[in-house]
């Protein structure tokens, strides 16, 4: 039988990994970063999620890029290019670290906003964290957790997540952040 998709209830203990990696990577970025951010589902509180932290390296400018990907590439980091999102780096994290997601973005890019606005938009609605929720939980019975198997479940959930960010942006623009 083929591996699922896992996607676990919240985690507590997932804002302790967060830090831990942003510790780790600290001392390595510090000067090029604005900032170390916990995105996606694990840094939603009450959201499930698949069990990978995602943290996004914030630095002031795209000039920056380079030296960001140099120094990551130092620490054991595999640049993977944008993965298809314009104005975000991906690195696939060394092969003895804590399992996670890393991306490089610029302050104030859409990539960036996507992350933030998100996070901070599901923080304070439990009704569409447990919308969004069960929408993966329901995809992850559905698809092996195979490449094809993981895009489709990407791809599945896309018109929902989607959705939310077009909420999370208007929400700011509200001022209801």
């Amino acid at each position: 039988m083929t591996d699922m998709i896992v996607v676990s209830d919240y985690d507590p203990r997932w804002p302790e990994r967060f830090e831990d990696l942003r510790q780790r990577l600290a001392p390595h970025v510090a000067d090029l970063a604005v900032s170390i951010e916990h995105v996606g589902s694990t840094a939603v509180p009450g959201c499930a999620a698949k069990p990978v932290i995602d943290l996004d390296i914030v630095v002031s400018k795209e000039a920056v890029m380079p030296e960001l990907i140099s120094r990551l590439a130092g620490q054991g980091y595999q640049h993977e290019g944008d993965l298809g999102i314009r104005g975000r780096e991906a690195f696939q994290a060394p092969p003895t670290s804590l399992e996670h997601h890393l991306y490089g973005v610029v302050a104030g890019s859409k990539p960036h906003l996507d992350h933030v606005l998100l996070r901070d938009y599901l923080r304070q609605r439990p009704d569409e964290v447990q919308r969004y929720s069960a929408l993966k939980v329901a995809l992850a019975q559905r698809f092996p957790a195979d490449s094809e198997g993981r895009a489709a479940y990407s791809a599945a959930k896309s018109a929902l997540v989607e959705e939310l960010v077009a909420k999370s942006y208007a929400a700011r623009a509200a001022g209801a952040s």
